[in-house]
């Protein structure tokens, strides 16, 4: 799928696109690509007040108005300071990085924010280079995936980079007490062309096994107080995120029905140093 090309029902291809389909609902009536006003009349059709962390109402913006240079006007500061968040129309990877708005907005509000003063301290220190906090919070903003988990001994395998023993052998245990949900706007454009070597950032967070019973919508509300939370409080450094070979989800590859699919030791890599 190339990026002019639009297909009204792209989150129906696959399951990985579940957690955005409430939010892009409004996409599979339009025969064309949807332009701003439609991006940020999806705001009203999903009920959603969005903020950044410094009280600003959210809209989408065209990027053809960016003035370059000044710092206010630069990306991250500008969506802290006004709340308009610079949008290329007929484009795959920022029309996902709104859907990923839509659906986590705390999230993304404290990913913002956790920039914007990174920022700052980087501008006010005379760095040129961007720092640790900041590449982790570039890396899960593009390619993070959340995982939750009620039983310790699945979390176990997944940190251990047992992946056939988690996603084969345990496959039955990891349909009851184990979910993904993709966060990262850049992992899900490349979720339109899947290739064997997608690999996410993972965030792991315990949960009970109620969780599961709660409706799809309330899990993801859910998330995204855990993860603004997590973003906040523990985001520090790239090591913080855990990588995870996200096609190796039950359901998300048409390939990994077959136990000879997890063999791919090229993807589903050992871990260097396992931890007992």
């Amino acid at each position: 799928m190339n990026e002019q090309h639009w297909k009204s029902d792209f989150l129906q291809t696959s399951l990985l696109f579940e957690p955005l389909r409430k939010a892009g609902l409004y996409l599979e009536k339009l025969e064309n690509w949807p332009g701003l006003d439609e991006i940020n009349g999806a705001l009203i059709d999903n009920l959603q007040s969005m903020k950044t962390a410094s009280g600003h109402p959210v809209r989408f913006f065209s990027q053809d108005n960016i003035l370059v240079g000044e710092f206010a006007k630069r990306y991250e500061p500008r969506i802290y300071l006004t709340g308009e968040i610079q949008t290329r129309e007929q484009n795959w990877h920022d029309l996902f990085n709104a859907l990923v708005w839509l659906t986590f907005p705390r999230a993304k509000a404290m990913l913002n924010q956790l920039h914007y003063h990174a920022l700052l301290k980087e501008l006010q220190a005379g760095e040129t280079r961007r720092g640790p906090l900041r590449d982790a919070a570039t890396l899960f903003d593009e390619s993070g995936v959340v995982v939750v988990c009620s039983y310790k001994q699945l979390h176990q395998l997944l940190k251990n980079f047992k992946w056939k023993t988690l996603f084969w052998e345990q496959r039955a245990l990891l349909g009851i007490h184990m979910k993904f949900f993709v966060f990262g706007h850049g992992l899900y454009e490349k979720g339109l062309n899947p290739y064997i070597g997608m690999t996410g950032k993972g965030i792991v967070f315990s949960v009970q096994n109620d969780f599961f019973s709660q409706s799809p919508q309330q899990q993801l509300v859910n998330i995204d107080e855990m993860l603004a939370e997590f973003i906040s409080q523990r985001l520090t450094a790239c090591t913080d995120l855990t990588p995870v070979p996200i096609l190796g989800y039950p359901g998300w590859s048409l390939d990994n029905s077959d136990s000879r699919y997890y063999d791919n030791r090229s993807y589903f890599r050992a871990r260097p140093n396992i931890v007992v």
